[in-house]
């Protein structure tokens, strides 16, 4: 059967389609509206689709260095939110809004995802409404939003604030392109199923190409996308954005951008490119959506409208990106994309929110969100505020209200509700209620990360976010004798921060906390000194290395021990082999299994939970160089028991022991963290760059050369990747820069891990 794109059909049989396909045409990639959708709009009331037309929740997300702080500024300008705009790295030492953290405005990064939320009516229905006479005032879209750190150490605050928006903003740069991090970022919208608006932010850099960047959102992300916009003017010319779907000028005037003018006439110079560009939006979206695959067949042209309905349909169902630009350090282009929040992301009834029904075998549930249904809220984030902690809820279905009451599903607990507030960064406004669809926050309440808050009438559990294993550790003592708030300030990070872990070594007495990467725990560490007036010694950062085995290989151990009163005896049978990681249910990555294969009752069943525990606890540290042991299965199949000596603890002792005389034997080896390395730096010091990473056993996956920068894909050995950024900053006298994030487990090269074992029998001789 043929196969081709709809345009192409077209083209090379156009007059068979006009004659066939004169009835509706029907594409495989149509984006069709879900029937549950449709069930949970017939579910809804008058009001609460009134409300809910009118709400947005969106995450402005990117690579690093992209922009996004400064957008959400502009935003929060142009919504009237702040009085004035404050830049990332600003001279009045104020610093943007979103970054409200010292150590933020300091390093001119975001390290904290920041919620806040605005209103906005769009920019035309704006303008209008103030030529009319009596002012009437236009429909406002609320909109929460959440400004979410570019850099992969933070990469948690990214999931959690994707778990619970319904769409998002990607800022790209328009010299850079997609970059390492934003292909993360577009992981994790695909994770949870969320659609986006494109942003193609610094238009007015020298160098700036966004019909690159397009190109690369085509290839690299692998999602259709289409330009909505082209620049009026290049670099450091630009003066504002042709709309490709009206066909009309938008110019951007006033000290900060705050006038929007639409002009009715294209520059003369750029109606050509506004015509092609336009048509490639529409053979696009033809191939995407059949209302325009019909129109396209005829030969008809669409409207304004059919087309904004077409990106709309298109957006939401994830197979499309509408493309805007613009640069909102100059403050061009940033109200269109407002109006584009408003236009083509979905409102939170168009989002499908399954919980599990705790009370009838997890039975998954399609939440309504209805002001009358039974409430289910999901905390997503904790933070320590000034008065105590606070967790950010959103509310899927009901409506939380000041005074009520909550059930807290996984700690099983009852909670009043004394405060409720809404955040604006770090400030906060004292609500009534927050209802369904809306994002709020509450004071003084016990919770974890994940923990799903009901009404108590239901029993509904949300699934947990997806968190990333740590790959880097470091030691931490404190200078002080008093450890009180050096416990305080550990405890409180780990309920912030799922990916911060912290443990105790039993033989050097250390204390280890573990992270995404060397910047993640230096700002914890900082943090600690400043918040907590903790200064603390560290050592050197040690790679999260892991055993793993190659063969599989049989056991079978006796534990007997006798010593005048009841005695030990069990005895395990099976064998160890390697198994390959594998997700869950709840998408969480497994990679060890214990089976029970035991029958005859040779191993009662109250002591297999024993053998199981004394698995998993063997997998904790390992017998090469006491890191955990992952890929592997351990497959109990016989054993023997003795009625009266027989018990738990001579069961986990015969495991453990059978565990680890196997596992030496089966050919064991050393896993090392590989990483995703990009780096981007002028193209006079490629060389250097090229061969330091060269030097640090890096293998080169990608690169582009650009005009005046390069950009490189490594994959690097963690172990070999300490101390890179003053290696990275010295190539290049300070211009370039790099990001690396966690890819995979190899095996270490034979000496590294000869080394390693070495040196661990070492420091256990001591």
């Amino acid at each position: 059967m043929l196969k081709l794109p709809i345009r192409q059909l077209a083209t090379r049989f156009p007059q068979t389609c006009r004659n066939i396909l004169g009835c509706r045409f029907a594409t495989t990639d149509t984006a069709k509206p879900e029937e549950s959708e449709a069930s949970v709009q017939s579910q809804l009331s008058e009001n609460d689709m009134k409300r809910l037309n009118h709400i947005r929740n969106i995450g402005i997300s990117a690579h690093i260095d992209s922009g996004k702080t400064t957008f959400t500024e502009r935003v929060l300008f142009y919504t009237g939110r702040i009085k004035d705009i404050h830049e990332v790295r600003g001279k009045d030492n104020v610093g943007a809004k979103m970054d409200s953290m010292e150590l933020e405005r300091e390093k001119g990064i975001t390290i904290q995802s920041a919620a806040t939320y605005c209103t906005w009516s769009r920019t035309l229905d704006q303008i209008q409404s103030e030529k009319q006479q009596g002012n009437q005032t236009p429909q406002e879209y609320s909109v929460n939003i959440i400004d979410t750190p570019g850099h992969i150490d933070f990469t948690i605050e990214v999931e959690r604030a994707l778990r619970v928006l319904d769409g998002a903003v990607l800022v790209l740069c328009a010299v850079s392109g997609v970059q390492s991090q934003t292909i993360t970022v577009d992981r994790q919208m695909r994770r949870y199923n969320v659609p986006r608006v494109s942003f193609i932010n610094k238009m007015d850099r020298m160098g700036a190409d966004p019909w690159k960047v397009i190109q690369q959102i085509n290839t690299k992300l692998k999602i259709p996308a289409a330009a909505v916009q082209i620049p009026i003017g290049s670099e450091s010319e630009m003066k504002g954005v042709v709309d490709l779907i009206h066909m009309r000028a938008i110019y951007n005037h006033g000290e900060k951008g705050e006038k929007v003018e639409f002009a009715d006439t294209i520059p003369e110079n750029l109606q050509g490119l506004a015509q092609e560009k336009r048509s490639v939006l529409i053979e696009k979206l033809a191939d995407l959506d059949e209302h325009i695959a019909d129109m396209y067949v005829m030969e008809e042209t669409p409207s304004s409208e059919q087309l904004v309905q077409a990106i709309r349909r298109t957006t939401l169902a994830r197979k499309f990106t509408p493309v805007l630009m613009g640069s909102a350090l100059s403050n061009i282009g940033v109200q269109p994309v407002l109006d584009a929040v408003c236009d083509y992301l979905p409102a939170p009834y168009e989002v499908e929110n399954v919980a599990l029904n705790a009370a009838e075998a997890e039975k998954p549930v399609t939440l309504i969100p209805s002001s009358t249904k039974p409430l289910v809220a999901l905390a997503f984030k904790l933070e320590e505020g000034r008065f105590g902690q606070l967790t950010y809820l959103r509310v899927y279905q009901g409506s939380l209200k000041r005074g009520g009451y909550l059930y807290n599903v996984n700690s099983t607990k009852r909670i009043k509700v004394s405060r409720l507030v809404r955040m604006h960064s770090n400030d906060m406004e004292e609500v009534e209620e927050t209802g369904a669809g809306g994002i709020g926050a509450m004071f003084g309440i016990e919770c974890a990360s994940g923990d799903t808050f009901t009404d108590g009438s239901v029993h509904y559990t949300m699934s947990s976010m997806f968190v990333p294993e740590p790959v880097i550790s470091l030691s931490l003592k404190p200078k002080s004798k008093d450890t009180s708030n050096f416990s305080k300030a550990l405890n409180r990070f780990q309920r912030e921060d799922p990916t911060f872990r912290v443990k105790l070594d039993a033989e050097s007495k250390e204390t280890i906390i573990s992270g995404m990467g060397e910047l993640h725990l230096e700002v914890y560490v900082e943090r600690m000194r400043r918040e907590y007036r903790v200064e603390c010694d560290t050592g050197k950062p040690r790679v999260a290395f892991r055993e793993s085995l190659t063969k599989k290989v049989p056991f079978s151990y006796l534990h007997k021990k006798q010593s005048g009163g009841a005695g030990q005896y069990a005895k395990v049978e099976g064998y160890i082999e390697y198994m390959d990681a594998k997700e869950d249910d709840a998408g969480n990555v497994v990679d060890f299994e214990f089976i029970n294969k035991v029958t005859g009752g040779a191993v009662p069943s109250q002591y297999i939970p024993a053998c199981e525990k004394a698995f998993r606890e063997s997998l904790e540290k390992g017998f090469l160089i006491g890191h955990p042991i992952k890929n592997c299965r351990f497959v109990l199949e016989d054993g023997a028991y003795h009625p009266v000596d027989s018990s738990e603890l001579a069961f986990r002792m015969a495991t453990i022991t059978a565990f680890r005389g196997a596992f030496l034997q089966a050919d064991p080896i050393i896993l090392e963290p590989i990483m995703n390395v990009s780096i981007t730096a002028p193209v006079e010091h490629q060389g250097a760059v090229i061969g330091n990473v060269d030097k640090r056993k890096g293998t080169i996956v990608d690169s582009d050369i650009g005009e005046e920068e390069f950009s490189l894909l490594a994959e690097v050995p963690l172990n070999n990747m300490f101390s890179y950024s003053s290696d990275i900053r010295a190539l290049t006298k300070g211009k370039g820069e790099f990001t690396m994030e966690f890819m995979k487990y190899l095996p270490a090269p034979r000496y590294v891990q000869k080394d390693l074992i070495t040196e661990y029998n070492k420091q256990q001789q001591k």
